[in-house]
């Protein structure tokens, strides 16, 4: 019932940014999330805005990533900045019916997944 579409990923080099967008085929859901996983690693939660604008990060992204909506185009984004090799992963957006949570087992829908890598 639910779509969700991640882009935006690439290869870029440590200090640089990238910004990623999710676009979901529906606005039903309360929080919008991205999560990453790195090869041989659990995937982690990135960070996380509720349809109210309430948003959390995971500690290793604070002060270097920002998300944001654009509610008319039913769309998130991961604005990432002095990207390090340690943020290389398969990033994935993923829908909740609640406020923003940490945990992978609150959301319903997940993207497929987009990669960045950051080399050194």
């Amino acid at each position: 019932q639910v779509q969700l579409v991640e882009s935006g990923g690439g290869l870029v080099q440590a200090g640089g940014s990238l910004r990623l967008s999710c676009d979901a085929s529906s606005r039903t859901f309360t929080t919008t999330a991205w999560f990453r996983q790195a090869p041989g690693k659990e995937r982690e939660f990135v960070t996380a805005i509720s349809r109210d604008g309430s948003i959390v990060y995971a500690d290793s992204v604070k002060g270097r990533f920002i998300i944001s909506r654009d509610s008319t185009k039913n769309t998130v984004y991961l604005q990432m900045n002095i990207l390090k090799p340690e943020d290389t992963a398969i990033y994935y957006c993923a829908v909740s019916t609640y406020a923003p949570q940490k945990m992978a087992r609150f959301y319903d829908y997940w993207g497929q997944g987009t990669q960045v890598t950051v080399s050194s």
